[in-house]
């Protein structure tokens, strides 16, 4: 009798011990100073037209228990912003994520993932304290985020990702958004494309 033997390649094990390790709530990552997530230094990325892949999909509950499908955002520019209300790069860009979308509010829908936020009242509170007025899906478990697995890294933290109007990754800033300039920037440029 003969086997077959199918090895895993290396890249897809690695990837999915990463979300293992996020999903069971591991949070001692080497290099983050043990705050168990990784801030970026504000890069942004712009994926071009032809190069973007399928569109996002992603639904949940949002902070009040409403349900939220980007599904139904289709034909906008969607802006999704990844945030915590421990998290303290969240907490000082705010200000220009909310100036950003009442800058681009039409042109732009806007819609958060608050992860590891056990406490769903404290991440009410930290929305309805900060001017966050656009809904947030509550994912303390962080799974919302792996509709973003070729964008973000399950403990990538704040982020924010452009959607085109076809619900596709058109750039992304991971780490604290720069400015409001930087992302009303990033909204016009998707907003100006043809369908």
């Amino acid at each position: 009798m003969t086997r077959t033997v199918t090895l895993v390649p290396a890249v897809l094990l690695a990837l999915l011990l990463g979300l293992l390790s996020a999903l069971t709530g591991c949070t001692s990552v080497s290099g983050t100073g043990g705050k168990g997530y990784i801030t970026g230094d504000g890069t942004v990325s712009q994926v071009d037209r032809a190069d973007r892949g399928d569109p996002v999909e992603l639904a949940g509950s949002d902070l009040d228990g409403n349900e939220v499908d980007l599904d139904d955002l289709r034909g906008k520019v969607v802006v999704i912003n990844v945030w915590g209300s421990w998290c303290p790069p969240c907490r000082a860009e705010v200000p220009d994520l909310v100036a950003a979308a009442e800058q681009t509010a039409d042109v732009a829908s806007y819609l958060g993932i608050n992860i590891r936020d056990s406490n769903q009242a404290q991440a009410q509170s930290f929305a309805r304290n900060n001017g966050i007025e656009f809904p947030s899906i509550y994912s303390p478990d962080n799974k919302a985020l792996l509709a973003f697995y070729r964008t973000l890294t399950p403990r990538s933290i704040p982020a924010t990702v452009v959607l085109d109007r076809k619900g596709r990754v058109a750039a992304s800033v991971l780490g604290r958004l720069p400015s409001t300039q930087t992302l009303t920037d990033l909204v016009d440029e998707v907003a100006t494309e043809d369908g």
